[in-house]
């Protein structure tokens, strides 16, 4: 789909109480019964990029010029997609359907070799705009989670990993693009299902 401007209308404001409230009702896409953060270290803050790394090897450009859009309408209110102190719901003239914006989700996963590094779960082109524009972007970060609960996919290795995101023109990924290193064969094991706690925050996209 190719980027179209829009207007945010209206906007509410919930603050980080609710958000890590609602974060910790979150269930697996494909276990209903689990949720993932419910026992888990939930922060919400500023942290520098150097702290955290993307498992996703691409972005669009259409969802990038939507991030701009974003950060100029919510600009109008007061707030700003890459310092949420807890979370927004949105309205813009595109859609009668409402829309949570969380802070981007990291989290806390202990790798093969002992490392444990903060991966992005949500939010990866907020984040890749944010570095674009030179600004430290406020995050919830998660750890302690329940360790048959990993991210999905393995953080991209190596010293500049965000160096190695590639930004694809238009709005879908070529055939035969490596866009993430998955865990397991059914990665969609390990999806946390967003909108089970929140309002039309995404999805799992095809195998991504």
């Amino acid at each position: 789909m190719t980027f179209a401007p829009f207007t945010v209308t209206r906007i509410e404001k919930h603050d980080r109480t609710e958000l890590i409230a609602r974060l910790r009702e979150v269930v697996m896409l494909k276990d209903r019964a689990a949720k993932p953060y419910a026992g888990a270290k939930i922060e919400l803050g500023p942290l520098p990029f150097d702290l955290f790394r993307p498992a996703q090897r691409y972005v669009l450009a259409d969802n990038l010029l939507r991030v701009q859009r974003l950060e100029w309408e919510l600009a109008r209110f007061g707030e700003s997609p890459l310092g949420l102190s807890g979370y927004l719901t949105m309205w813009t003239d595109q859609s009668d359907e409402p829309v949570d914006l969380l802070p981007p989700v990291v989290e806390a996963i202990p790798e093969a070799d002992g490392t444990t590094v903060n991966v992005v779960n949500d939010g990866m082109h907020r984040l890749f705009a944010a570095r674009l524009e030179w600004k430290i972007p406020t995050v919830v970060l998660v750890e302690n989670l329940p360790p048959e609960f990993p991210y999905y996919a393995y953080p991209i290795p190596g010293k500049s990993p965000w160096d190695q995101v590639a930004i694809l023109e238009g709005g879908h990924v070529p055939a035969g693009f490596v866009k993430k290193w998955h865990r397991t064969e059914d990665n969609k094991k390990l999806y946390r299902d967003f909108n089970s706690a929140f309002q039309n925050v995404g999805g799992p996209r095809g195998q991504g």
